[in-house]
């Protein structure tokens, strides 16, 4: 039996889990979600977990964002933001949706695309998921989807991991943003934003960039064309 999402509640903060559930089923679910807009999910092996954030977790989500944007901005490197955008492969049997993602390396490879298809495209270069409630782990999802960066903020800490080889390490510097110290920075900034406000944090967090790295240049990661990998 096919669950429509309307059939079901989630309350803010928590999450459900639906089992049995096969691929077509799950892709079914999908075209009917916009229907219950703010609801995430994600799926693995037949499992589907879906959550409704809090506002904490979404007001955490976008500031994160615009403090990714804004170092990427300032150090002139192109960028794609994809937001919340379903992820999935139909090979791995694996979905989720990130609280935010973006193409950064591999940004040129789908430069105008209006869908991603990851069995053609290359995954987002980053991740971002807010975890301050009880949401699964999904960092076996991410690696299956080939996902080179998993951010991880869990209230007060900012977790990165980095693809090796078939899972994540915990690291303490960014492979994308090598020469900077965002696991204490972003926090740092993301508070400062709660007592200073959005754009004054925003501010500090650029000057903080341009003196941690007089050179610009020599830490933008390097343009690649369409190096895709099917899944």
């Amino acid at each position: 039996m096919l669950i429509h999402p309307s059939q079901i509640v989630v309350p803010p903060g928590q999450s459900i889990l639906l089992e049995t559930v096969d691929w077509a089923s799950f892709e079914a679910f999908l075209e009917q979600m916009g229907e219950r807009p703010g609801m995430r999910l994600a799926y693995d092996a037949e499992v589907l977990e879906l959550m409704t954030p809090l506002l904490e977790h979404e007001d955490d989500k976008e500031i994160i964002g615009d403090l990714i944007r804004a170092l990427l901005e300032t150090l002139g490197i192109e960028f794609r933001s994809i937001g919340s955008t379903t992820l999935r492969s139909p090979t791995a049997a694996k979905g989720v949706e990130p609280d935010q993602c973006f193409y950064i390396a591999h940004e040129s490879a789908i430069r105008g695309k209006r869908s991603i298809d990851l069995s053609v495209d290359p995954p987002p270069d980053l991740a971002l998921e807010i975890d301050i409630t009880t949401r699964r782990d999904h960092r076996a999802i991410y690696a299956a989807l080939r996902v080179p960066e998993l951010w991880r903020f869990d209230g007060t800490r900012l977790h990165i991991y980095c693809l090796r080889d078939d899972g994540y390490l915990e690291t303490e510097r960014s492979d994308q943003f090598p020469g900077f110290a965002l696991a204490d920075a972003i926090p740092r900034f993301l508070e400062r934003s709660r007592v200073d406000g959005r754009s004054a944090a925003l501010r500090a967090f650029r000057d903080w960039i341009t003196t941690e790295c007089p050179r610009l240049d020599d830490e933008k990661p390097k343009q690649t064309g369409n190096t895709s990998r099917s899944l």
